[in-house]
């Protein structure tokens, strides 16, 4: 197995020259806590952590990995969860840990396990049927082409510009989204919101609220509408015209064709994972997942969009596992303000979630340019022998 057409300066050598599997296993105790990673805290395809974990939220043994090492989901690597953390911690043993060797860059071998190619070779002599895992021993006698290691350099460095610019809206996103947050607290937890002076507080099922203002149910704000075809996991395209949304941390799952299964409206739409317990704000059109994915739009002209979500946001949910959360969710009671109150924290709220929205649709874009690229590059079809690139130092 080999990348095809690479430069006159490329060498062909086995993955197990430039690359190592590091087994270091350890046994966690209740006393010791690490950065964890499992596979659960890795998102499909967008090469980025969804979360990371504690060694103490599972006992098994763990595997050790540092700084700047690779971790991948060798565990059905079709799902390509790769990512490249910035601290030492353990992970699961189902995730490979892959250290780069003397005269290999370390990111541009990161980005060679994310390219698309590499994931379908590890895909291909995959063992196990319903479970199936790639074999480090098999992976690392397979033959690709190299760079020299100036060249190596360059590609990390063009690549890795992408994923700087999408760390950067992220940390943007976080932001915008804490001051969302922070003003419906204000409003609605402290009840300090415009002319909350003038105004009497009255008994409720939630305690003393503005007089004027009910608590009421989730599911008693819920608008019934029918449902269109759902998109299942296995169907996810890597790139397509519809958006999947699903239950997982990420607002696009993968993409589909299926013009059936496209929602146009109403939105915006609350997508609530049934599992996950995730809660996403959507306002583009969509197809949704099969397994777990609820769409929630409010009934009621006093629960705008923005505040049903930043409501939602504010309940503390229970974890009852791999159950259904739905059913607990749409017990719960929400405040539900007067309209105009309603209306005017919908209208600052909206202001920051058009913002957010906008990052999301340019990292889309990074994301998918990025993976443009990324193969074309790996492959040597894109030369950058000539490109005047300055390395970063961290490179």
């Amino acid at each position: 197995m080999a990348i095809t057409s690479p430069e006159k300066n490329w060498v062909k050598t086995k993955l197990g020259n430039v690359a190592e599997d590091i087994r270091i296993l350890v046994e966690p105790t209740e006393t010791e806590k690490y950065p964890y990673i499992g596979l659960q805290h890795i998102e499909q395809q967008s090469l980025r952590l969804n979360e990371i974990g504690a060694s103490t939220d599972t006992i098994s043994t763990k595997k050790v990995f540092q700084k700047g090492d690779i971790l991948f989901g060798s565990l059905r690597p079709y799902f390509r969860k790769v990512v490249r953390p910035g601290f030492d911690g353990v992970c699961s043993t189902d995730i490979t840990v892959i250290r780069a060797k003397e005269d290999t860059d370390t990111i541009f071998l990161y980005y060679f396990i994310a390219n698309q190619e590499f994931i379908d070779h590890a895909t291909n002599i995959s063992t196990g049927t319903r479970m199936p895992r790639a074999n480090w021993k098999v992976l690392c006698e397979s033959e690709w082409f190299f760079p020299p290691l100036s060249t190596q350099r360059k590609i990390a460095a063009i690549l890795s510009a992408y994923d700087d610019l999408i760390e950067s809206n992220l940390r943007r996103i976080k932001i915008l989204e804490e001051m969302a947050q922070a003003l419906y607290r204000e409003w609605f937890v402290h009840f300090r919101f415009p002319s909350h002076e003038k105004v009497r507080f009255v008994d409720s099922p939630l305690g003393k609220i503005p007089e004027g203002w009910e608590a009421m149910t989730v599911g008693d704000l819920l608008v019934k509408f029918k449902r269109r075809k759902r998109i299942k996991m296995q169907d996810y395209l890597a790139e397509g015209p519809i958006p999947v949304v699903d239950q997982g941390k990420e607002d696009i799952g993968g993409y589909t064709s299926d013009i059936i299964a496209l929602h146009k409206e109403p939105l915006p739409v609350i997508v609530f994972g049934d599992h996950t317990r995730v809660l996403k704000y959507i306002d583009f059109p969509f197809a949704s997942g099969a397994d777990g994915t609820q769409l929630l739009v409010s009934n009621s002209s006093r629960m705008p969009m923005p505040l049903f979500y930043y409501s939602l946001k504010s309940i503390d949910q229970k974890d009852y596992a791999y159950a259904r959360h739905f059913k607990w969710l749409k017990e719960e009671q929400i405040v539900v303000p007067e309209k105009k109150t309603s209306e005017l924290f919908s209208e600052k709220a909206g202001l920051l979630r058009g913002l957010i929205s906008k990052l999301h649709k340019t990292n889309a874009v990074l994301m998918r340019t990025r993976d443009l690229l990324l193969p074309k590059l790996i492959s040597g079809e894109l030369d950058v022998l000539e490109l005047d690139i300055t390395i970063p130092k961290d490179i």
